[in-house]
């Protein structure tokens, strides 16, 4: 019942929200399209099928299908012993799933929303994430904590969060943030088949998306590297990295920049941690310009910390001072027009990136 308020709450606001979310594409007419959802639940299906120490537990993930249909299909096939529906208590659940890993099982648990991962927390980082650390290497956790993360659509504050920092910000965790199908698939993979806990960040706006994807990307052999970023698009002029839906709107950003000439280099960073700094500090040392791009808070945030590893690492190749646009340091306002103000939008990278160039006044200069 939980999942069916939500998404009755969400309804409308979806309508309205969802055509800025699509960027525009001219994507090869032969690619195969599935949509993220789809890349999502075939990922879960064939790893299922591959391993039977894989299993989920959620609430709502097998008799509904998954609050989102992301595990849509799977109770049928696999029985009540390996889709677990859970009664809402995230720390008893996520407790059971950390103790299955400890016996060499492999759960994939799902939080209806990143926000309900709070009541699981100390078990993720104090159970999950360090275990192997303190028991020298004698105990793994092959487990992975997957659900949809930040900001959704008239959800308000406690429901908006983004929690890659927070969770990157833990040693022994790694943590993933797909943006397209491909990615969805890939990474989705890689995280059952780690050895140590993963925590996958999903984005709700995204589920519904289509992407083409090529015959490789189906194959039931597919997966991803960890820790590895992906040029989503070439560039010379300026670097912008960003993660999940974020990506999006930069690949648009970047169609805009390139009318006035301006051409933008744009990294989908797939992984917060471990972090891609390799990819990142090529591209900037080409570029000699940095933007980076994410829905959560910017104290301590993703572009935080890769501003401090272009710093260290690449300072004297830098033209320009480092942009960062990131959401508002305020709660996430419930009305529409305050929502769409505290997250980032196109025109907020497109404006960055001219600063940047040199194109337009500097922020400073206005003040």
């Amino acid at each position: 019942m939980l999942a069916i308020a939500r998404q009755r709450m969400l309804g409308q606001s979806f309508k309205k929200i969802l055509p800025a979310v699509s960027v525009l594409r001219s994507y090869s007419s032969a690619a195969k399209q599935i949509t993220v959802r789809e890349a999502l639940n075939s990922a879960l299906d064939e790893e299922m099928s591959a391993d039977p120490k894989v299993f989920l537990m959620g609430e709502e993930v097998g008799e509904y299908q998954g609050a989102y249909k992301i595990t849509k299909g799977l109770l049928e096939k696999y029985g009540p012993e390996r889709v677990l529906d859970t009664p809402i208590t995230e720390a008893g659940f996520t407790g059971i799933g950390v103790g299955a890993a400890y016996y060499g099982l492999k759960p994939v648990v799902e939080f209806m929303t990143f926000n309900f991962s709070m009541q699981a927390i100390d078990h993720i980082i104090n159970s999950a994430a360090k275990s192997n650390y303190m028991s020298a290497g004698q105990i793994s956790v092959p487990i992975v904590f997957r659900g949809p993360n930040g900001a959704a659509a008239g959800v308000g504050a406690q429901h908006s969060q983004c929690y890659a920092a927070w969770y990157a910000s833990c040693p022994g965790l790694k943590v993933l943030s797909p943006y397209n199908s491909e990615d969805a698939r890939g990474l989705l993979k890689a995280a059952i088949r780690d050895p140590d806990p993963v925590v996958f960040l999903e984005n709700e706006l995204l589920y519904g998306e289509s992407f083409p994807v090529s015959d490789e990307v189906l194959d039931s052999s597919f997966c991803l590297p960890i820790g590895k970023a992906k040029i989503e698009r070439e560039g010379k002029d300026v670097t912008i990295t960003a993660f999940s839906k974020m990506v999006g709107y930069a690949l648009k950003a970047a169609e805009m920049l390139e009318k006035d000439g301006i051409y933008a280099e744009v990294i989908n960073l797939r992984s917060i941690r471990p972090l891609d700094r390799s990819t990142i500090n090529a591209s900037v040392r080409k570029t000699n310009r940095l933007i980076t791009v994410e829905e959560g808070f910017p104290q301590h945030g993703v572009g935080a910390e890769i501003c401090a590893s272009v710093v260290e690492e690449s300072f004297s190749y830098l033209d320009a001072p480092v942009e960062r646009i990131a959401g508002a340091d305020v709660p996430m306002p419930y009305a529409a027009n305050l929502e769409r103000m505290a997250v980032p939008q196109v025109e907020d990278i497109v404006r960055a990136a001219k600063r940047a160039c040199y194109r337009s006044v500097p922020l400073a200069a206005t003040a």
